[in-house]
């Protein structure tokens, strides 16, 4: 299909929360360790797949003999079958309500929210028309379109999630190994009517702002048709890569950004990119997960503040438990996140990757840069209790402003560099008291140069 400029407002949004809520967190366990790309390189796929620290591939690991999930799910719910798990999941949320998740993404400063319609196991959030007569593994609650107005009331936009690759009411299990991820991708005619079914009608009920899809897709798919059939629905929506991961790489395959897990993109100069991780090592909701097994919301903060100062945005996700809710550990953190961007937000929203992505001033603090038009941003890495700032490698003229974000009166400042000129040793800057404890502080230079 022919090139397409990313919509802005995707590119401005810079955070986003993302939802994983399935049967899975019913038994809510997986083993706390490393990322599987970590476990990966560390030691082998088939040691990464049977110690998956994601909840969501429960299904999965309860194949894999020996895993810590078989060894788990032996001892507490003996032989009975993951099916189980589906009515219970059904029955514990009876009484949900979005609205406190809508508020709490909402106070958390996040700009758009992408909700898991459909994971690897096959639950459908939604009531959908379009059956297989294998399962019939849906919620008879609308639960997209419920999450979808809930947040889009409060402002922001909404995307869904939904596993086009791995569905494993078509079989697959279980999955040991990359080879066998990799095969486990059904390719049925009844698989590819299925998934562009689907996603069609995710689109039309729903008009997401996003299309987030996992783990590829069947090769019959026509993602050209299903894309330009988006595009003329929801004019400003974006694809993620992962609907071929390798056909976008080799530039055959459109997408409008990519799509980094537990790990961030280098810098700006590729294309646009969205990274994404859980709050701890899992997505789904895991009960053995403990407050040192989350990031913490210093941690969290200069994560979002890695990412836009390269260019990218953060999807960060939250795991609800199975009646839906979120727990404690998870949402002070993501307020937390939410109370410093009320103050430190300009520096972030709908800037650009600075000139300077990261640099280490000279008392060893850790400054990073984000711009927009004539202004830039200097974000400082928890900051010394100290009322003076070196920003390097900033050449502002010698009228410019500068102004500590939440503050109303600019900062004094001098140049540091040959003649009093400002070179790239930068300017040191008079703040009116030495910072609180923060994760950071930010200081807008206006114009930057």
């Amino acid at each position: 299909m022919p090139e397409r400029a990313l919509p802005s407002w995707f590119d401005d949004a810079k955070f986003g929360i993302f939802v994983h809520w399935t049967p899975a967190s019913v038994p809510a366990y997986a083993p706390v360790g490393p990322d599987p790309f970590t476990a990966a390189a560390q030691h082998g796929w088939e040691h990464a797949l049977a110690h998956m620290p994601y909840v969501e591939w429960y299904q999965n690991s309860l194949g894999i003999e020996g895993s810590p999930v078989q060894r788990h799910h032996r001892e507490h719910y003996g032989d009975r079958p993951y099916d189980d798990f589906i009515p219970q999941f059904v029955a514990a949320h009876e009484g949900w309500s979005p609205s406190a998740w809508a508020d709490l993404f909402a106070a958390a400063g996040a700009r758009y929210v992408v909700l898991v319609t459909k994971h690897h196991d096959g639950f459908l959030l939604w009531p959908s028309e379009i059956a297989t007569g294998r399962t019939g593994w849906r919620d008879s609650r609308d639960l997209v379109g419920e999450t979808a107005s809930a947040v889009r009331e409060r402002g922001l936009r909404f995307g869904v999630y939904y596993s086009g690759g791995l569905d494993w009411t078509f079989g697959g299990l279980p999955i040991a190994n990359f080879a066998s991820m990799l095969t486990a991708i059904p390719q049925s005619d009844d698989y590819v009517k299925y998934v562009d079914g689907h996603w069609r009608e995710l689109i039309a009920r729903y008009e997401p702002s996003v299309l987030w899809n996992d783990i590829g897709s069947p090769a019959g798919l026509d993602l050209d048709a299903l894309f330009t059939h988006f595009y003329d629905r929801v004019p400003d929506g974006v694809v993620n890569n992962r609907f071929d991961v390798l056909g976008v790489a080799a530039g055959n395959v459109h997408a409008d950004f990519v799509t980094p897990e537990y790990t961030l993109a280098e810098d700006a100069r590729g294309p646009k990119w969205e990274a994404t991780r859980g709050l701890g090592t899992s997505f789904g909701y895991n009960r053995e997960e403990t407050e040192d097994d989350y990031e913490s919301a210093r941690a969290l903060v200069h994560l979002l503040v890695e990412a836009v100062a390269r260019g990218g945005n953060l999807l960060l996700n939250v795991g609800p438990t199975a009646d839906g809710t979120i727990p404690w550990a998870q949402a002070t953190r993501l307020l937390a996140v939410g109370w410093w961007l009320q103050r430190n937000g300009e520096a972030l929203y709908g800037t650009r990757a600075g000139d300077e992505p990261a640099r280490t001033n000279r008392d060893g603090v850790e400054i990073r840069y984000t711009r927009r038009g004539e202004d830039c941003f200097a974000i400082v890495l928890d900051p010394p209790a100290s009322s003076r700032v070196h920003v390097p490698m900033v050449r502002p003229p010698h009228d410019a402003k500068v102004l500590l974000l939440g503050s109303e009166d600019t900062t004094p400042w001098t140049p540091v560099g040959v003649a009093g000129v400002a070179g790239d040793d930068g300017i040191v800057v008079e703040l009116p008291i030495p910072p609180s404890d923060t994760p950071a502080i930010a200081l807008r230079i206006s114009p930057c140069r």
